[in-house]
């Protein structure tokens, strides 16, 4: 009996019951008295931050599982970073299980909030800003989860992001949805990624609304399983302001849906207008590389129905007064690069125009491009939405 007694002692201790709340309030030592919380946070306790601006010089950091750091809402609860010494992130999650909800980022001097190697990670009406618009010298990405499994991003804001709004990158079963990115170089990018879906999102004002990408020579790679659905990708038209050598740098300006290198992308019941090079742009790595590993060709990718508007009248592409002439004026809603691997890599729902540059090799300029209207086959297959999105369970935390 009284070892039982013990037993139950201890389980009753290691209970959520037992979990603590600890509160922190803005004003003066906040950037110890906060990053002292989250030091001394045990599984299961909330760090609770109260109305009002925090003036933070530094970057905070949480290595905890299982720990909520809450605050009164996205724009009442304010993490202020314009003041940061350092050149980092915000916010650096590295531990399990956390929920990140009802806070604002401002100005941070890296990232907004990054999280590696953090597992079941939920952010939830988190808002990252650099209020001083677009700059070359704002943060890469506003949240930024890598190398993770199970991924939730859930009413989150960002805007300003020199990279990527909303960045997820060389992980696994992802979903971000409910959220707003604007004006940042790229709104919402899926990198190297796998069962991702992305929906209900507004991507806006961005260099490009939603990117799928699958990059050389990083840990992870072979992304792909994806769904695009139901998204608002409207008004792309921000001029690319991506420090000089980034990836996106290569993102023109009104771009609405970008795949690329992917296998198994479905595009389909999204609202996607008013962007003036491509509503939707499927490509295969433009680049030379080395990496063994690595397949730069879109395969398996579906376009399907989407709602088309007032697009491809600027399009940003060598060529395109021309262009512009012999498509009577604004190119056809899909652009297609020509290249695949074999006969996998695009199908297009009956009714959906496009063009094609008819590139014959990868690597090739798109200054020798051979336009012409898009010839391919309509779907056979699509991407099960079953296989894609975060687990289940998260969705609790969100309450």
């Amino acid at each position: 009996m009284k070892i039982a007694m013990t037993a139950l002692a201890l389980a009753a201790a290691a209970s959520p019951a037992f979990a603590e709340t600890r509160t922190v309030a803005p004003g003066d030592g906040a950037q110890e008295r906060l990053q002292e919380a989250l030091i001394l946070a045990k599984p299961g306790d909330e760090v609770v931050l109260q109305p009002g601006r925090y003036v933070l010089t530094d970057g905070l950091s949480l290595d905890t599982d299982n720990v909520t750091l809450r605050g009164a809402g996205m724009d009442a609860s304010v993490l202020d970073f314009t003041g940061q010494e350092g050149a980092g992130e915000g916010l650096l999650v590295t531990s399990d299980k956390v929920t990140l909800r009802d806070f604002g980022i401002e100005n941070p001097k890296g990232d907004g909030v990054k999280s590696k190697g953090a597992d079941d990670i939920v952010y939830h009406r988190v808002r990252v800003t650099w209020t001083g618009g677009p700059k070359a010298s704002n943060g890469s990405y506003g949240i930024y989860p890598v190398e993770s499994t199970g991924v939730l991003v859930d009413g989150t804001i960002v805007s300003g992001a020199s990279d990527a709004g909303i960045y997820v990158g060389q992980s696994r079963k992802i979903t971000i949805r409910n959220s707003i990115a604007q004006g940042n170089v790229a709104g919402i990018e899926i990198e190297n990624s796998r069962d991702a879906l992305v929906e209900h999102n507004l991507a806006t004002r961005n260099t490009g609304g939603i990117l799928v990408f699958d990059l050389p020579n990083l840990p992870v790679m072979g992304g792909g399983n994806v769904i695009v659905r139901d998204n608002l990708v409207v008004g792309n038209d921000t001029p690319n302001f991506a420090p000089p050598g980034n990836i996106v740098g290569g993102v023109r300006r009104g771009t609405g849906v970008l795949v690329m290198a992917n296998d198994g992308v479905l595009v389909e019941g999204n609202t996607i207008t008013d962007n003036p090079t491509s509503q939707v742009m499927v490509v295969s790595y433009p680049m030379a590389f080395t990496d063994k590993r690595y397949n730069p060709y879109p395969r398996n990718v579906v376009v399907g129905a989407n709602e088309f508007a007032r697009g491809g009248y600027d399009p940003q592409i060598e060529g395109k007064d021309m262009l512009l002439a012999a498509f009577g004026g604004a190119l056809p809603p899909v652009m297609w690069d020509g290249l695949s691997q074999g006969a996998t890599g695009l199908t297009v729902a009956p009714g959906v125009d496009g063009w094609s540059l008819n590139l014959e090799h990868q690597g090739q300029k798109t200054t020798d491009a051979k336009p012409g209207p898009l010839k391919v086959a309509a779907p056979t297959t699509t991407v099960d939405p079953a296989t894609v999105g975060a687990p289940a369970e998260l969705e609790a935390r969100l309450r």
